[in-house]
């Protein structure tokens, strides 16, 4: 096993990039398990409805897929974790763009409604959001490892700096306690 300097393997961060794809991928996989247990046709543009959204077999398998694919990227981790989020996010929010444009027309092969496009759209911006976290701000903390990435000389410098107190912290332990200062005469 290859441990990343980048970003440590218990950062607080993984477990955002973890627990996000894995809600959002155990959605779309419920989502997709009713489709199949509705035994719906491939690409039947009827308006069967699954939990307020319409669906067909297609739109199933996709929405297994993506889960199941989410899911394997929470038990990933890390950055791989985050950059997954961010990616699956977009497709959703470009698919719900992408949709609104085929409501209502032959071109709805996947039997979008608009619930579909909303879904879609939050969805999206949800797990986008999780991927995001951590790594798009202007204030990220300096133990943050996309703040390290960006800043490479001061994250050096404070790299530096932090070996130099643990090894003078090394050293007085060594050392032992200090002796203690003689006492002064008293004073009448």
């Amino acid at each position: 096993m290859r441990l990343r300097e980048e970003l440590p393997v218990d950062h607080r961060l993984a477990q955002v990039y973890r627990y996000g794809a894995g809600l959002c991928g155990v959605i779309l996989l419920v989502f997709g398990c009713l489709g199949f247990a509705d035994q719906l046709t491939p690409f039947d543009t009827d308006g069967t409805r699954i939990s307020g959204m319409s669906t067909n077999g297609v739109l199933s398998l996709i929405s297994v897929v993506v889960g199941l694919v989410l899911i394997g990227g929470a038990v990933v981790g890390g950055n791989f974790a985050s950059t997954l989020n961010m990616t699956v996010g977009t497709l959703f929010l470009i698919s719900g763009f992408c949709h609104i444009f085929v409501l209502d027309r032959p071109a709805n092969v996947l039997d979008f409604g608009m619930a579909n496009v909303v879904f879609s759209f939050v969805m999206g911006l949800l797990i986008a959001c999780f991927g995001m976290y951590g790594r798009v701000s202007s204030k990220l903390p300096h133990d943050n490892p996309y703040w390290r990435r960006r800043h490479p000389r001061e994250a050096a410098r404070e790299s530096l700096v932090t070996r130099r107190r643990a090894r003078q912290a090394a050293l007085a332990l060594e050392q032992g306690p200090a002796s203690a200062p003689a006492t002064m005469p008293a004073q009448d």
